[in-house]
């Protein structure tokens, strides 16, 4: 396979020049070369012309929760659009669930994913369940997909670790059941010493196993829920660093401005990742508010700025949280901006790498297994437009994604037709 005249991504964001990438049988790219539009194509395999359309390695989802995608509604519909009544229907929900369903409903949002060029995805798995049965169906899923897609499971206590019955030993067995991350969920324990202890457990499991950990933390509007600077200083005073992330930090959005400065050196010496889900966070949060109303979400440019790596995750898709969805990472990095606020010309590709480098960081994706470099894997997505901005204001779906040397997806363009008073019909350009 050859891509031809592709624009690609370096350090100041896209190249004024063109590339050729070539790609060889064992799926991994050969040479990056430039682009000579006086070359002849090869005569055999696969050829695509880019035409100067952006390459990129592909999206990336750092936060999704597979197991109860595609639930909303069931058993009953989430009336009040709180977190703590999407957890009440989940707890009905999963009491029914079966392998095949689990599967099933996986795998489809996994093939919406790989479709818009989504290939390496953390998924959060409820392991409160005495069966585990989303588990074992996800550790299935797991192993179908691994030809084409990266697919990490969290073991994510849902209902606590210390709080909930049998919680450590059920997180204990997910572990040892094959989940590549471990989770936890510190602001629904029932005391702040609870919180603190099962963040505790989460770092002493991780280490003894070697694993990364991942916690939804200060999902709440409540200012006081302050974990996150528990979790920064296990994964400074541990080691783990950069293999831990805080997702969600919601309450951040409350802070006031002495412990928002405290917290920025914090997290910055710290080197975890935080994870914000703008969807998620603008539905549910500020439930409980009058006017002002706050919109939940985490101090996005701040953190930025304090050189905290900060990825955007789709979070869920059409469960008892948010009822829409497809999980499309560039809608993700639309709304994202927006809701942080990262508008400036500088700020848009900050968003595009939110949901493409930066996500790659959380899930520890190294140059070897991510990015268009001679000898990574021949894994990326050609979109139909020159750079991230023009990508994330269009909305364009990947004209072509490629797995391991491997077309996996395609998209043929679909114009839109105009006729305008006194011309003659003709393509409409959303280009600039």
């Amino acid at each position: 396979m050859i891509v031809r005249g592709a624009r690609l991504l370096h350090a100041h964001g896209p190249s004024d020049t063109l590339s050729d990438v070539e790609v060889a049988e064992d799926g991994r790219i050969a040479r990056v070369v430039p682009y000579d539009d006086q070359k002849e194509p090869p005569a055999t395999g696969t050829l695509i012309e880019a035409h100067g359309s952006l390459l990129t390695a592909p999206f990336v989802e750092p936060h999704i929760h597979l197991d109860t995608a595609l639930t909303a509604g069931g058993p009953r519909p989430n009336a009040s659009g709180t977190l703590w009544e999407g957890i009440a229907c989940w707890s009905e929900r999963k009491k029914t669930l079966t392998r095949e369903d689990v599967v099933a409903r996986a795998t489809r949002v996994l093939r919406w994913q790989a479709a818009q060029g989504v290939l390496h995805v953390r998924t959060h798995c409820d392991v409160t369940d005495p069966a585990l049965t989303a588990l074992d169906a996800l550790l299935e899923v797991r192993d179908r997909v691994r030809d084409v897609m990266t697919l990490q499971i969290t073991a994510f206590p849902q209902e606590g670790i210390i709080s909930f019955p049998d919680g450590e030993a059920l997180l204990r067995e997910a572990v040892a059941r094959g989940a590549d991350v471990v989770g936890a969920i510190p602001h629904f324990e029932d005391t702040r010493e609870d919180g603190v202890a099962s963040l505790h457990t989460a770092f002493a499991l991780a280490e003894a196993h070697g694993l990364r950990v991942d916690a939804h933390c200060d999902e709440i509007d409540d200012e006081q829920s302050r974990f996150v600077e528990v979790l920064a200083t296990l994964a400074l005073r541990s080691g783990l660093r950069e293999r831990a992330t805080a997702s969600h930090t919601t309450a951040m959005g409350s802070y006031n401005g002495a412990y928002s400065f405290k917290l920025q050196r914090l997290l910055s010496r710290s080197g975890i990742n935080l994870v914000a889900n703008p969807f998620a966070n603008l539905n549910l949060q500020g439930r409980f508010d009058t006017y002002p109303k706050r919109r939940g979400l985490t101090q996005v440019k701040e953190m930025l700025a304090a050189g905290v790596n900060v990825a955007f995750g789709h979070d869920d898709v059409m469960d008892p949280w948010n009822a829409l969805g497809t999980g499309n990472p560039l809608q993700t990095a639309l709304v994202g901006l927006y809701a942080a606020q990262l508008t400036g010309a500088r700020e848009i590709p900050l968003a595009f790498s939110m949901v493409t480098d930066r996500a790659a960081r959380v899930l520890g994706l190294s140059e070897a297994e991510y990015g268009i470099r001679e000898g990574a894997p021949a894994s990326f997505v050609l979109l139909p437009a020159p750079t991230p901005e023009e990508a994330v204001r269009r909305q364009v779906r990947p004209r072509y994604v490629v797995a391991h040397g491997t077309v996996l997806a395609s998209t043929p363009p679909a114009p839109t037709v105009l006729s305008w008073p006194g011309e003659p019909p003709a393509e409409v350009d959303f280009s600039v």
